[in-house]
């Protein structure tokens, strides 16, 4: 049994750190629900996942994904639970975690025959970036964009929040707003802006706009969509506020547009 000491697990530690991530192009997955769609990507795309840490309680219960972890020739390893509580950042560990290797996928390529994007510009919060990633999963999107100064879509907290869904869809990455924006139109999409000052509100008078492929653009909670991005938009578009309300929280708003694009794409017309 590993334990908190041994190279491989000391090494799969580091990766709780950005440098670490960006060096190696390793992150950490924790968690089964994940595992189990971290483990199918292994299959599939061979080598995706390099190491699972696994406690011996769990090990007993999740026999079934040890099997088809190792049949994907993912090395697999028990671990003491103190060994598995240095690999995550959370108070209560799951038992459960793994070396998975970032998909490092040209946006010019994944963007191609796209009709739904979400686009995260300067989001960085990392509980907020995953949670979109999961909800434009839900939605159908074909990719997640991050632009600006985003957070790292493979920071842990993230990839919590993802829920699996960051082995679902192209989540990709560009630092430059401006070519980020010269990609999406490239592919054919309007570049949509939600923005609560925006000139349009959301609902029958977006439809025509939104039937089109599109691409979402969100900004923090705190600061919006930088306002270069936003005069560069195609459109700006506000959710309406019916109550008091002052706001909506990113993941929310992100489910509105989303599925407001999913509806105008799915209308007959």
């Amino acid at each position: 049994m590993l334990t908190e000491r041994t190279p491989r697990v000391a090494a799969a530690r580091k990766l709780l750190r950005r440098a670490a991530r960006e060096d190696t192009g390793r992150f950490l997955v924790e968690g089964t629900r994940p595992a189990y769609d971290a483990v199918a990507r292994a299959e599939s795309t061979p080598g995706a996942v390099v190491d699972l840490f696994v406690t011996e309680a769990v090990a007993d219960r999740e026999r079934d994904l040890l099997i088809r972890a190792r049949a994907a020739d993912i090395r697999t390893a028990l671990v003491t639970e103190k060994a598995l509580g240095s690999l995550t950042d959370t108070v209560h560990p799951q038992g459960l975690v793994l070396v998975c290797r970032r998909e490092d996928t040209d946006p010019a390529e994944a963007l191609s025959g796209a009709r739904l994007v979400a686009v995260l510009a300067g989001v960085a919060d990392p509980g907020n970036a995953g949670t979109v990633i999961r909800t434009a999963d839900a939605a159908g999107a074909d990719a997640v964009l991050l632009t600006g100064e985003s957070v790292d879509p493979y920071n842990p907290k993230c990839v919590r929040a993802s829920m699996g869904s960051l082995f679902h869809l192209p989540v990709l990455r560009e630092r430059s707003a401006q070519t980020a924006l010269a990609t999406l139109r490239a592919a054919g999409l309007a570049v949509v802006v939600a923005d609560g000052d925006g000139e349009t509100d959301l609902g029958p008078a977006t439809d025509a706009l939104l039937s089109r492929p599109t691409a979402w653009v969100l900004g923090s909670e705190a600061h919006g969509v930088p306002a270069d991005l936003a005069a560069a938009a195609d459109a700006r578009v506000r959710v309406p506020i019916r109550g008091r309300a002052e706001s909506l929280n990113l993941a929310t708003a992100a489910a509105v547009c989303l599925y407001a694009s999913v509806r105008a794409q799915e209308s007959p017309r």
